[in-house]
Parts: C-alpha cells; sequence; structure tokens
C-alpha cells in the first residue's frame, strides 16, 4: 500500500482526498436491518450502494447491512473489510463521468464459523428484517429441471443436521425456527442473483429444504415469509492489484476497492414481509410484476455476454471491451441479439429490446471496463442453461432462426476442450469443467455427445432442428476455426 495513501477507516473519512464523496453519517447512527449473504464486489456496488444513497438522503438508518457468508473464502474478504471498518471505495468508470465515492452502509461482518452459529443468531434477531443473498446463478441446489435439488449432499447434510448446517439456506431455515420459536416475525429472503424467477427460486430452496426438517415450520415460513424477485444490473470487474492501485492513486489505501460502470438498474417486487428501506428514492423501481424487466435482461445482456465471452477466450481476447473492438466478434453479438433473441422479448415501459440491445453494446465497449472474458464466461454451466436456451426454445417453438444461438452453444462446447485457437490452454473455468471437457472432447467426432448433457440440455438435445443446427456450428468451427465459422454465420 502507499504510504501516503489516507487509511480507510472511519476515523479517518475527513481526513479523504478532495473530490471523494463520503458518508455524511457515522456508523454510531446506523442499526442493522439487513443480512446479506455473500459480500462479493457486484453486492457493494449495487444493492449497498443504493441503501448508502439513502442514508446520505437522512434515511434508512435502522437499515443498515451485516455482511455474512457461509464458504471458508469468505473469511478472508471479511478481515479484509473489518480491517478497514466495512466502507468500500467504488471507482465509477465512465470516460465521461468518472467519480469515486466511499460507502458505509455496511457496518459488520458476521463471524464466518462451521456449522455457521453465528450468521443464525445475526438472522435471529427480530431487527433483522431483510436477509439477502448474492451467491451466484448455480448456489440455489436446483437440478436439472430446474426444482429444487433434494439429492444435493449439502441438502441432505443440513436435513440431518438442521442446527448446524452446511448452506446458507440451512441457516435461513433455522434462523427462522429459532424466530417462530421465540414469537419472532418472519423475514424477506431477497435474492440479489442474476435467475430468472431468483425469488421465486430462493423461496422453493427454502421451503423444500424445511419441509424435510418440520412440515409444520414450512407452512409458517410459507404463509409468514416473503421472497420477491428482482432483477439486478450493473457491470462490476473483479477486484485485482490494478484496481487496488486505481484507489492508491485516488489517494485510499483500500485492500478491496471496487470498479464499477455508471449504469445501474434494480427492479423490485413490491412484497416484503416486514417492512423495506425506500430503495425507490435511490433509484430502483418497485413493481407488481418483474418477469418483463428480466426477460429482457437476461435474453439480452446476460446472454450476450455469453456469446462475446465464449468467441474472445477462444480467440485469446482478454475483456468484453476487447471483444466489442473486434468487428467478427461485435457482429456475432449484434446479429444473435437483433435476429434471433430480441423477436421472442417484450418491451417494457420505456424501453424496446432494439433500443435496449444499443444501450448494452455501448456499456460491453466501455473501454475503462476491465471486465475480463474469464470472469464472464466462468460456469457456463449455469449460464447457457439461464440465459441462452429459453432462447432456442422459443425459436424452436415458432419455428424462427437458430443458427446463431446453435453456435453460441458451439462455441461453448470448443472452449471446454480447453485450448485456444493459439494452442495456449485454458483453465478450469466452470464448477462442472472436467464433464464438460469429457463431453467436448467427444463431440469432436459426434456433436451429439455435447448436447446429451441432460443437466444443461434436458430435452432440446433432442430437438432435431437445434441437433443439426449445432453439428453443421460446430463442424464450421472445426474445419474453419472460430473466425470462419462466425463470417460463414454472418455471411461472409
Amino acid at each position: 500500500m502507499d504510504a501516503t495513501a489516507t487509511p480507510l477507516r472511519r476515523t479517518e473519512v475527513d481526513r479523504l482526498p478532495k473530490g471523494v464523496l463520503r458518508p455524511a453519517y457515522t456508523a454510531e447512527e446506523l442499526t442493522p436491518g439487513i443480512v446479506h449473504i455473500g459480500v462479493g464486489n457486484f453486492h457493494r456496488a449495487h444493492m449497498a450502494w443504493y441503501t448508502h444513497r439513502l442514508m446520505q438522503a437522512g434515511g434508512a438508518r435502522d437499515w443498515a447491512i451485516l455482511g455474512a457468508g457461509v464458504r471458508p473464502y469468505d473469511a478472508e474478504m471479511r478481515a479484509r473489510l473489518l480491517a478497514q471498518d466495512c466502507l468500500t471505495t467504488l471507482i465509477q468508470l465512465d470516460p465521461a463521468a468518472g467519480q469515486v465515492e466511499v460507502t458505509g452502509a455496511m457496518i459488520d461482518y458476521v463471524e464466518v464459523a462451521e456449522g455457521h452459529g453465528p450468521l443464525i443468531a445475526a438472522m435471529t434477531h427480530p431487527r433483522i428484517r431483510i436477509v439477502s443473498l448474492t451467491v451466484t446463478e448455480g448456489g440455489y441446489y436446483r437440478d436439472a429441471a430446474g426444482g429444487f435439488d433434494a439429492d444435493h449432499a449439502d441438502i441432505a447434510h443440513d436435513v440431518a443436521h438442521p442446527d448446524a448446517p452446511r448452506t446458507a439456506f440451512g441457516a435461513i431455515v433455522a434462523a427462522l425456527r429459532a424466530r417462530r420459536a421465540a414469537g419472532h416475525g418472519a423475514f424477506t429472503g431477497l435474492s440479489c442473483d442474476n435467475l430468472q424467477g431468483n425469488g421465486r427460486v430462493l423461496r422453493a430452496t427454502v421451503l423444500g429444504l424445511a419441509e424435510r426438517q418440520d412440515p409444520g415450520l414450512a407452512a409458517w415460513i410459507a404463509e409468514h415469509a416473503a421472497f420477491p424477485d428482482s432483477m439486478v444490473d450493473c457491470i462490476v470487474p473483479a477486484t485485482g492489484p490494478h484496481e487496488v492501485a486505481m484507489a492508491e492513486a485516488e489517494g485510499i489505501a483500500d485492500a478491496a476497492p471496487v470498479t464499477h460502470e455508471r449504469f445501474r438498474q434494480w427492479v423490485i417486487e413490491d412484497h416484503f414481509a416486514a417492512g423495506r428501506p425506500d430503495w425507490d428514492r435511490a433509484g430502483a423501481t418497485f413493481v407488481a410484476d418483474v418477469v418483463p424487466y428480466e426477460e429482457m435482461k437476461l435474453r439480452l445482456l446476460n446472454a450476450g455476454h455469453q456469446v462475446l465471452a465464449n468467441a474472445g477466450e477462444l480467440l485469446g481476447l482478454r475483456t468484453i471491451a476487447d471483444c466489442m473492438a473486434d468487428p467478427e466478434v461485435s457482429g456475432l453479438l449484434d446479429a444473435v441479439l437483433t435476429r434471433e433473441v430480441a423477436p421472442h422479448v417484450a418491451a417494457v415501459p420505456g424501453t424496446e429490446p432494439d433500443a435496449y440491445i444499443e444501450t448494452i453494446s455501448a456499456r460491453f465497449a466501455n473501454p475503462m471496463i476491465h471486465d475480463t472474458v474469464r470472469r464472464v464466461a466462468f460456469d457456463g454451466s449455469s449460464r447457457h442453461p439461464g440465459f441462452v436456451l429459453p432462447s432456442v426454445r422459443d425459436a424452436l417453438a415458432a419455428d424462427a432462426p437458430l443458427d446463431g444461438l446453435a453456435l453460441t452453444e458451439a462455441l461453448w462446447c470448443r472452449m471446454c476442450a480447453g485450448l485456444r485457437e493459439d494452442g495456449s490452454e485454458i483453465a478450469a473455468n466452470d464448477p462442472h469443467w472436467a464433464v464438460r471437457a469429457q463431453a467436448a472432447a467427444a463431440a469432436r467426432d459426434a456433436p451429439a455427445a455435447w448436447l446429451a448433457q441432460g443437466d444443461v440440455y434436458g430435452a432440446l438435445g433432442s430437438e432435431a432442428r437445434f441437433a443439426e443446427a449445432f453439428a453443421a456450428q460446430l463442424r464450421a468451427i472445426e474445419e474453419r476455426g472460430v473466425r470462419g465459422a462466425i463470417r460463414r454465420f454472418l455471411g461472409g
């Protein structure tokens, strides 16, 4: 750390460099109302920022955030954040509107311990009215059909050990059990993950586990708790030495700064069990139905990320902005989204699909956002089924074009074979990498081997039109290379 940079501590806030926005409140003015599980960069740039903005305006003082985690690696983040009083430096990456802001909506981080006793105790306290989560799209224990995976070993453990669970959901159920026993009300479970129907998925996971432990408890949760859907959006790259150095260059010694784009969106179903902050005063949108908003975002932005990242990884492009600067890769994105995805996406108030594509293309092209293709391509096993394949199903149902979607899947398959076009190795980048790599190797001679992965494709693998298109695109990659296959699709 630069010895001349101001340490990020609450006692040092007044010494932060001129021009850095800082909390207008003290930690002593705040009391917790939220426990957030999974304190990564996205949470700190998104939900925590919205809450901070309310506090800056004099509100939400009883909605401070307690950070929490359920994995051993969360302990490292806890140590970093506690060392700086849970403050975060947010660096806005925008060529026309750069900004540095220190936020303080989080006031403590719950101890990470086996059995999650401290977390359960924190969530049991009646002052906690919302438990929010960012545990990744693949963290909700869903089976291949999208339902609750009751057979997973972690879930089986939590059923057998309800007072010493392994999962975040086991801890949530344990806290709700304790609240019911103490005569406290239930809280709201608020997922902030990029998952369609994320509130419904969270509800199914919590109730599915509770039902196997205590059907009476499950019924009480179903009646008294709330699990609103939400749609979240903000590009937030991972933090490394470069980002730490950016904070130092601004005169701030922050061991865990966050960089982010200027754009933010948060659309939330207005269904809460015990009140909520007025996040709409900070720019969020409360609605009766989130589905149209999340359909647009997941189908276009999140699927678009997969189109770019899989091609970019194979071509050795480092960032999403690099992909957008490549005419062929960005052309692929535009063609797939415009021709094959947008026709199946409904407009939302104030935004048509084509206009949304223009917006996300500009965001992806921001040269200041060093969002790596590796980060975006991570866990394709969750992201392709959630973001890309719904459009394939719609195209099949409507007898609409799907060659670009098939090429997207073929590029993912080729990426999972583990070699770039230049022969360099692609390191494992999926929780199921070994399985995907084996299927990708088999697909070189038999493309159907890739589509036979039921946990990803389900019945889609046996849809003749999709299977034929996929096989043709995979052959094109093998015969022409990635660029040749893209040119073939684009008509070049």
